[in-house]
């Protein structure tokens, strides 16, 4: 037991120090456009000023440019015109890359001596112009899931009850955040109900992963909850920064945990018009289902149980 909790405490240690003490640009797609033999030499001068810090693609025009960063398929892009270059960024898909993606093109721009334009091509609205309310606001939905079930676990009895609890949690949850986001924060300016469905999907994917694992391994099962959403789900969700950002493969493995692509999934909804949301919705969907199911399986063993021992007492009591 002492091993295993110094060992709890040391994985603790590494989750959330790590990230922030190895955080830094990691194979961050970004474009250029421009003449081939310019590409060719603008990639070469950001490889060599950032090993390892982009995955530059060359694309053929600013509209593929713009096109694959609204879709969030890249970061920025850096286009070469004869007065400099220009760098098109998204800082509503992350202002900290945003932020680092400016400070390294100006400054090899200003070594080569290139004038450099930026541009924000998807800023976040006025009202919270880095985004604070999201990144804030997704790991407690995540995280409120967890505490809900707790409640559920604590003060509902009946598996039924305590699903329909659950599903209400989850959708009064979601109507609630989006709702505090856009309308109170102006954080966010996409169609309410649309992100208000992803949140619904995040808040449920937490709960009932939540109550399916207490229900199938007991308090086991609720500190597998407690690693995944909190230990390691919270610090790993690249919220405040970005998955990039973090070092491989810690911000990959955020993303299949509930905050990760709970936020995920807020920020390409509500902010990019519902690109790149299917990997998100798949993840979010599977601790849901996978909840539902240990759940349902959990549920029908201690039934199962009580009706053993209630036939137990009955032939004990008929002797």
């Amino acid at each position: 037991m002492t091993l295993a909790l110094v060992g709890a405490i040391m994985v603790l240690l590494t989750a959330f120090a790590l990230p922030g003490i190895k955080s830094g640009l990691h194979e961050v797609p970004v474009a250029v456009v421009g003449p081939a033999p310019q590409t060719a030499a603008l990639t070469a001068r950001l490889d060599a000023a950032a090993p390892g810090a982009f995955d530059v693609r060359v694309l053929t025009s600013a509209d593929q440019a713009r096109e694959q960063i609204l879709g969030r398929e890249i970061y920025g892009a850096l286009l070469m015109g004869g007065s400099g270059l220009t760098l098109d960024v998204a800082s509503a898909a992350s202002p900290a890359v945003a932020t680092a993606l400016t400070q390294a093109v100006t400054s090899l721009g200003a070594a080569a001596s290139i004038p450099v334009q930026v541009k924000d091509v998807r800023p976040f609205p006025a009202d919270d112009p880095k985004g604070v309310g999201l990144s804030t606001g997704a790991v407690p939905l995540a995280l409120g899931g967890w505490i809900a079930a707790v409640g559920i676990m604590a003060g509902v009895r009946g598996a039924r009850q305590r699903l329909i609890t659950g599903a209400g949690f989850a959708v009064v949850g979601g109507l609630g955040l989006v709702a505090i986001l856009q309308y109170g924060f102006g954080t966010i300016d996409g169609s309410y109900w649309l992100t208000a469905l992803g949140a619904m999907l995040g808040a449920g994917a937490a709960c009932f992963a939540v109550l399916g694992l207490q229900r199938m391994f007991g308090k086991v099962g609720l500190g597998l909850a407690v690693v995944a959403l909190i230990l390691l789900g919270s610090p790993l969700s690249g919220l405040t920064s970005a998955p990039e950002l973090l070092p491989a493969p810690w911000g990959a493995i955020g993303q299949f945990l509930p905050p990760g692509a709970t936020g995920t999934l807020l920020r390409n909804l509500a902010l990019f018009d519902g690109a790149a949301t299917t990997g998100p919705i798949l993840v979010l969907a599977g601790w849901l289902l996978g909840g539902l199911a240990l759940f349902s399986v959990g549920t029908l063993r201690a039934r199962r149980r009580a009706a053993r021992l209630a036939m137990h007492q009955t032939a004990a009591a008929a002797d």
